[in-house]
């Protein structure tokens, strides 16, 4: 690889040949560069005697971007995961917390036990702590030891077995409990906010008796002279899937599957009615990917609603012209609609209102168009329409992860003990493009991942619902003008044929 260039020090990127670009993250070496290094102890593990090419490689990464053209530049690429043939440290001296902080989503206990479990058995670590009750834990001095066999079967459970909290984020009690407790690796468990506190926390342990605030004022080489042994590892946690760059989040796949449950319900009270329509409200502040997956996975939906796509109710090509097709043809429909869409439609006036994490407080919608649906079809159409309202949120959080989820939770939890033990830090580990990858914090903190409404994916659904798409022609022209982000989960990202 070429040399690497000299810029912010908590952002590393190496330039190679035809545009190669490797969005690195940092590592202990950086600010202690006689920092020792050790055989890794999984040379000697029975249990990988078998596998031919067990170590990755150093100069192993892993593509952004996998759609390409022939006179496309290599592109940006990540750091790819997986435990390397010399660690910074002993197994002695670890002494490894984890945290969990924000929602509840599928799969929080898995990636609990798989940390926890591949310290033990893979590295021959037996010190670790879990923070109770969030980022306040550190510092309100709540901890509970983790071993093996308390962890054994809490995978078949929903929740976090150490709890969980919205903000309580003091960045300077945080590192002064780290120190004070003897911590040199910290593993947190959240979405984009937590991402957001794990940022700061890195930098802040990467000094002494200073903290964040002083890291403005002093350079690279002073920060680094009074580095601790400290590194900080993220697994992204969103049951919206909404942290950007990697394919997809852990639990998202279960809340679809759980999601089923309701939309079904929801069919077969509405199909069993004159008039009969089923309202689904389903998660989704920003991003209306569950929406629109559990719409496409079911195909008993008729209309899906999304913070991404804007819609209008009354007029021609609106959601009650719509309706009033559907139930004359039908007899009956479905509608899915996430949590943050239509909110520009609501009428009360909750804009300052936030909670403990930084989050709009959002209106329910669910049961705002239910009322709207009734007052139009009822007492300005005089029709009977027997509507049922869902709201399955709580209940689709708290569920344990299915099957799928749980080898996901297990593949992030071991690629992020890897990583530490390695002495990367100020990272997350994440699925890009089907790889695992170790990801700098600020590419998973800089924006929010969004269904792209112009995308192929989107098209699927609405040739599958034939709900209108809410667009006038100059709002998809101006649609098709903005670049599109890329993710795993939307093919259309990737490349933009400017043929078709």
């Amino acid at each position: 690889m070429a040399a690497e260039k000299k810029q912010d020090p908590l952002q590393k990127l190496v330039e190679g040949e035809f545009g190669f670009v490797l969005e690195d993250v940092p590592h202990l070496v950086d600010y202690i560069p006689d920092l020792p290094s050790y055989p890794n102890p999984l040379q000697d593990n029975p249990a990988y005697s078998v596998v031919r090419q067990y170590f990755v490689h150093d100069d192993d990464t892993v593509p952004q971007k996998v759609v390409v053209h022939k006179d496309s530049p290599r592109g940006n690429h990540f750091r790819r995961a997986g435990p390397r043939q010399r660690v910074c440290f002993e197994p002695d001296e670890v002494h490894a917390c984890i945290v969990t902080c924000g929602g509840l989503c599928p799969g929080l206990n898995t990636v609990i036990r798989e940390i926890v479990c591949s310290l033990y058995k893979m590295y021959g670590v037996s010190k670790v702590l879990g923070i109770e009750g969030g980022y306040k834990g550190f510092y309100s001095r709540n901890t509970i030891t983790l071993t093996p066999k308390v962890v054994n079967d809490i995978h078949k459970r929903g929740g976090t077995i150490i709890g969980t909290s919205r903000g309580g984020h003091d960045t300077a009690k945080i590192v002064d409990s780290i120190q004070d407790r003897g911590i040199n690796q910290v593993y947190i468990i959240g979405g984009d906010g937590t991402q957001k506190g794990a940022a700061v926390i890195y930098e802040a342990s990467i000094l002494t008796e200073l903290r964040l605030y002083l890291l403005f004022f002093l350079n690279v080489q002073e920060v680094r002279r009074r580095g601790l042994k400290v590194v900080v590892s993220g697994i992204p946690k969103t049951i919206d899937n909404d942290i950007p760059i990697i394919d997809k989040s852990f639990g998202f796949d279960t809340a679809v599957e759980e999601a089923q449950r309701a939309i079904n319900a929801a069919h077969v009270e509405a199909e069993s009615m004159e008039n009969g329509v089923g309202v689904v409200k389903l998660m989704g502040r920003y991003s209306g990917f569950i929406a629109m997956y559990a719409t496409l996975a079911s195909r008993d939906v008729d209309c899906c609603l999304i913070p991404e796509s804007s819609f209008y109710l009354e007029g021609k090509g609106g959601l009650f012209e719509f309706m009033e097709r559907t139930l004359k043809e039908n007899g009956h429909m479905v509608i899915v609609i996430a949590e943050g869409a239509g909110q520009e439609l609501l009428t009360e006036d909750r804009r300052d209102e936030k909670d403990a994490s930084g989050n709009k407080l959002l209106k329910d919608v669910g049961l705002w168009i239910s009322h709207k649906i009734k007052e139009y079809f009822v007492v300005r159409c005089k029709w009977t329409i027997n509507l049922k309202y869902i709201d399955p949120t709580y209940m689709i959080r708290a569920v344990p992860s299915n099957a799928s989820d749980n080898v996901y939770c297990t593949l992030l939890a071991q690629s992020a003990v890897h990583g530490a033990m390695a002495g990367y830090t100020g990272f997350t580990t994440g699925l890009v493009n089907g790889r695992h990858t170790y990801i700098p914090f600020n590419r998973i903190t800089e924006r929010q991942n969004k269904v792209v409404t112009t995308d192929r994916m989107w098209a699927r659904l609405l040739s599958s619902t034939n709900q209108p798409s809410f667009m006038s022609p100059k709002d998809v022209s101006e649609a098709k003008k903005e670049e599109i982000p890329q993710t795993g989960l939307l093919d259309g990202g990737n490349c933009t044929d400017k043929t078709s």
